[in-house]
């Protein structure tokens, strides 16, 4: 699978990293076309932007931003048909602790990145601390309340 998009980087006049919306994302050698919903915060220092697939209403997007030494909730993943994470840009990790208790860690720094985490696993990902970390998430059905479960 590629995780390439043309999510572009931007600087702001505060000199904080902000970033252009997608118009599309490319999954599994794929371009498709997205449409932006909106921006949540998840955490001190994580935002989460959501969007639809245009062409595919089976599955949603999210791109993760997390700032330098933050890290999203760890989070159990409750319901859905499939949730996989991958990596867009920065450095940091992604660990996921599968059913059997075996934690599996997964490096983001330059290379390509995609797992799949089931239901009954945890994750959760880890921005360097002198690095921002995008990363994105795919979940199939699209993402509704109750999907994950914050363990911290």
């Amino acid at each position: 699978m590629n995780s390439e998009s043309n999510f572009i980087p931007v600087e702001s006049l505060d000199t904080e990293k902000s970033y252009q919306h997608l118009v599309s994302f490319n999954f599994e050698g794929k371009e498709q076309a997205v449409s932006f919903i909106e921006t949540t915060q998840v955490t001190d220092g994580v935002d989460c932007d959501v969007y639809s697939f245009a062409e595919d209403e089976s599955k949603d997007l999210g791109i993760i931003k997390i700032g330098p030494g933050k890290k999203t909730p760890l989070q159990r993943v409750l319901q859905g048909e499939k949730t996989i994470e991958g990596y867009v840009s920065g450095k940091g990790k992604l660990t996921i602790t599968r059913a059997d208790g075996k934690q599996e860690n997964f490096m983001a720094d330059g290379s390509s990145l995609n797992a799949t985490v089931n239901i009954g696993e945890l994750m959760q990902w880890e921005a360097d601390p002198n690095s921002d970390l995008v990363a994105f998430e795919i979940c199939y059905p699209p993402y509704e309340d109750g999907r994950f479960e914050n363990i911290i």
